[in-house]
């Protein structure tokens, strides 16, 4: 199971200053907490602004194939965005930009453990639910599940043909962090990374 919170109201503002959004819910684990009143609250206000192009509301974003089906219907209005926000888990942001390659994808929450299974994701894709999440800063690419080591500040400099020196069979997760930003031409999100990582907000939601 698992906490999702929404991240600071400043830092949703940062990533929502100046662009056309499209919007993307999950419910699938709200029986756990999903922060639905805040968000809606928050998206009420870029509507109100004129900047959202589209909003969808579903149940486990990290069903690839439900997911998959349910992005076709929108592709216009994804289109006609500059970014798309997801409400969800880090799962859900990763499953997301995998289909968007060519649109800059945001989680708009950190994600926080409790025991118990997560979602119903064929686990493609992973969330440590380690608190403050960073795939803003990573193409929507998980820096701690797609990395044998877990780096946050880059390649260990093991891997050979892009391929990683722990396990010969996996991609290098920062290579494919530095591929698809250099397609989103953010690179420059990868300047300055190292700094202390908020691991425990979510804990008094957890009690």
């Amino acid at each position: 199971m698992l906490i999702t919170e929404l991240k600071s109201r400043e830092t949703l503002a940062e990533l929502a200053e100046g662009k056309m959004l499209f919007i993307v819910n999950c419910l699938g684990c709200k029986e756990v907490h999903f922060p639905e009143k805040e968000a809606a609250a928050l998206q009420r206000e870029w509507s109100d602004e004129g900047r959202i192009t589209g909003i969808l509301t579903t149940d486990y974003t990290c069903n690839p194939e439900n997911l998959k089906l349910r992005l076709h219907g929108h592709m216009a209005e994804i289109g006609a965005a500059d970014a798309v926000l997801v409400f969800s888990c880090g799962v859900g942001v990763q499953t997301i930009a995998r289909y968007l390659e060519d649109k800059p994808v945001y989680a708009c929450c950190d994600t926080y453990p409790l025991p118990g299974f997560q979602g119903v994701t064929p686990l493609e894709y992973q969330c440590d639910r380690c608190g403050e999440c960073w795939l803003n800063l990573t193409g929507g690419i998980c820096p701690i599940t797609a990395c044998s080591k877990s780096l946050l500040n880059g390649p260990c400099g093991g891997g050979k043909n892009g391929k990683c020196e722990v396990d010969s069979q996996m991609e290098c997760g920062w290579e494919r962090i530095y591929r698809r930003l250099e397609k989103l031409g953010r690179l420059d999100a990868l300047k300055g990374q190292a700094r202390v990582r908020n691991f425990t907000a979510g804990e008094e939601t957890s009690k």
